[in-house]
């Protein structure tokens, strides 16, 4: 008896994710790329360029606004939902489906679990507004070992 596939190809993924409810549409914003969404979360999923060609994130998983994956921005006193038109705090419900997707997409598509993102949701950008600019606001620092003009 032929054995399975641990790793499905990408058509043998989007059929998996089908079966287990996940809403899965073309997305016109990737050549070759589908819109795969459940609990309000969503990614955009295209087929790897290894030789079994699996499953790869085009867009990695955020809520869906407007047919759009949206990111989600880490500012330390609150996590943001950011799209291309507009940026608005983030529910802890939009943050328990982001999580419970990816949570799911990522058993099912047999991708690496790591034990960080199992704990919550993960941002994809930290901008902490305290440390914003920090850098350019402090000229470079002087080396006294080096000469200079008058001496």
């Amino acid at each position: 008896m032929a054995r399975k596939s641990r790793n499905p190809n990408f058509d043998q993924t989007l059929e998996i994710l089908r079966a287990h409810s996940f809403d899965v549409a073309p997305f016109a914003g990737v050549a070759g790329g589908v819109l795969v969404s459940k609990h309000g979360a969503g990614a955009v999923l295209v087929a790897s360029k290894d030789k079994a060609g699996s499953a790869a994130f085009a867009e990695s998983p955020g809520a869906v606004v407007g047919g759009c994956v949206a990111r989600l921005v880490d500012r330390g006193y609150q996590k943001f939902i950011k799209t291309s038109q507009f940026e608005l705090p983030a529910s802890a419900s939009q943050l328990q489906g982001i999580h419970l997707f990816s949570e799911e997409l990522k058993q099912l598509t047999g991708a690496i679990s790591l034990y960080n993102e199992s704990l919550g949701t993960t941002s994809d950008v930290y901008e902490y507004d305290r440390l914003k600019g920090r850098e350019a606001a402090q000229p470079a620092p002087a080396h006294p070992w080096e000469l200079t003009a008058g001496h």
